[in-house]
């Protein structure tokens, strides 16, 4: 098993952080404070109960959010994934997932909070290919800002890119915060 940067103590603190700006959201959050408090691995894509993962909401100078075309999904999706063993905060495993996803250089994007904008509990449906159950996926997502376009796609995971306008995001409440984050 690879030890990874990212603790529980860092988790419960962006949860903790997030959780004072949106206190509302605390009983669909429940779960991850719950499974860290059992003593789950919330790093560990073998922890099928939940685990985490970190998204990237990337803004350009015009305003519109950078998606994502996922091969394996066939959907359209904000740039995120799983964590990895050198990513030291969900911060940091965003920025990896978006450069590697979309060839954005990591120099050339803006962080706008050290705290996700939001946070989203979704399923993810059993895989027989990858020997996987279904699980909850606890995905940190982060604002960014760019000046750059998108470079090399990650070819293995990632089809097309596509700025899109901030109304086409399905989430209602991660669409509000965003417009109202962007100035």
């Amino acid at each position: 098993m690879i030890d990874l940067a990212i603790t529980a103590d860092h988790i419960r603190t962006t949860i903790s952080s997030y959780l004072d700006e949106h206190p509302e959201e605390r009983p669909a959050l429940a779960p991850v404070p719950d499974l860290l408090d059992a003593g789950a691995d919330l790093t560990s894509r073998k922890e099928f109960r939940g685990h985490a993962t970190a998204g990237a909401i990337l803004a350009g100078q015009d305003g519109r959010v950078l998606h994502i075309h996922h091969l394996a999904l066939d959907t359209w999706l904000l740039p995120g994934g799983h964590l990895e063993a050198e990513d030291e905060t969900l911060l940091d495993a965003a920025l990896r997932e978006l450069s590697e996803e979309t060839g954005i250089p990591s120099d050339a994007v803006t962080p706008m909070s050290d705290c996700p904008i939001h946070i989203d509990v979704h399923l993810i449906p059993a895989s027989d290919a990858k020997g996987e159950p279904e699980h909850q996926h606890f995905d940190f997502r982060f604002l960014f800002r760019t000046t750059a376009e998108v470079g090399q796609l990650q070819a293995e995971e990632v089809t097309d890119a596509a700025w899109r306008d901030i109304d086409t995001m399905g989430d209602g409440h991660m669409r509000q915060r965003v417009a109202v984050a962007l100035p």
